[in-house]
């Protein structure tokens, strides 16, 4: 017991002296559920956010609109890519991580279970969804898991450039017609509350958070980091012409943040337990997907295979 806590508080100074944990090194085995549980269901929420855009693809109202959309839901997978390598340096499994995400055992972002019923809902993803996960993510390029860390870099400099992409479509349809103009509001309207959902529970009910802030795997806390979002979001609602839907929303010159109302705990908790409007029919696309998708696994492992035999022949 007390190697254990020595070893616990060695882990500690390292972390605390701002180093770097890799894989091979020493570390709690709670720091490496938690990141396990942390970094897998980070990359599920990757590719599950692929689906409520990629329906819009062939729907994309010019070339040009098609071909970023396209790029960023390959950004999407990309990323779910980048992170399952990094769990799989933990000692997860990939195929038990995907297992668990089409069984419906492991969790993703709730955000993703919400419709996408006008092409504007593609702009507020883009600006607030994708907006929300930066502000999550750059802190997560100085998590104390070097492999993570160094797989966020990559991702928050795409997801930069999906934000400005979502943002530049709000714009253009704000700057439009009446018609479009209320579109885009309509879609803020839909996308608003959803979005501070994603920074999850207040950190009174976060129980995860004073941990992994310690081990400095979080640098933020979800409280701060959503109000950071709000404070940067509205100036850019404003600058659109457009309403934030909050009627308690006010700027408070005391603390030079904007208050805001109360958030709906009870439908983010109703939402992950598998109650949102589209949880069915995400999970029912990832499976039909991973099914569909079989006979390429098993032919790139065959490939695979005959490659391996190839060279043990040669080296013969």
């Amino acid at each position: 017991m007390t190697t254990e806590m020595n070893l616990e508080q060695k882990f500690q100074d390292y972390v605390d002296a701002e180093n770097k944990v890799e894989p091979k090194d020493w570390m709690p085995e709670k720091y490496r559920q938690t990141l396990i549980r942390q970094v897998s269901q980070h990359a599920h929420s990757e590719v599950v956010g692929m689906l409520p855009e990629a329906n819009w693809i062939t729907r994309a109202p010019s070339l040009r609109r098609k071909v970023a959309l396209l790029a960023k839901v390959q950004d999407e997978a990309g990323h779910g890519l980048y992170l399952y390598s990094a769990a799989e340096t933990l000692g997860a499994d990939r195929m038990d991580m995907v297992e668990d995400l089409l069984s419906g055992k492991a969790k993703y972002s709730s955000i993703f279970n919400y419709p996408t019923p006008t092409w504007a809902d593609i702009g507020a993803i883009g600006w607030l969804v994708d907006g929300a996960a930066i502000a999550n993510q750059v802190m997560l390029c100085r998590t104390s898991y070097g492999p993570y860390s160094r797989a966020m870099v990559r991702i928050c400099k795409e997801e930069s450039f999906h934000q400005r992409q979502g943002y530049e479509i709000m714009m253009t349809l704000a700057q439009g017609s009446a018609e479009q103009k209320e579109m885009a509001q309509a879609a803020l309207n839909r996308w608003w509350w959803p979005s501070l959902m994603m920074f999850g529970p207040t950190d009174d009910d976060s129980p995860n958070s004073a941990q992994s802030m310690k081990w400095k795997i979080k640098r933020k806390s979800n409280d701060q980091l959503r109000q950071e979002f709000i404070d940067k979001t509205v100036p850019q609602a404003e600058f659109l012409g457009l309403t934030v839907p909050d009627p308690d929303l006010k700027w408070n010159e005391e603390h030079s943040h904007y208050d805001f109302g109360e958030i709906n705990w009870e439908e983010f908790y109703s939402v992950i337990k598998g109650n949102g409007k589209c949880n069915k029919q995400r999970m029912d696309a990832r499976n039909k997907a991973h099914d569909e998708g079989q006979w390429i696994r098993e032919a790139a492992n065959a490939y695979a295979k005959k490659q391996e035999e190839r060279k043990k022949q040669a080296a013969a």
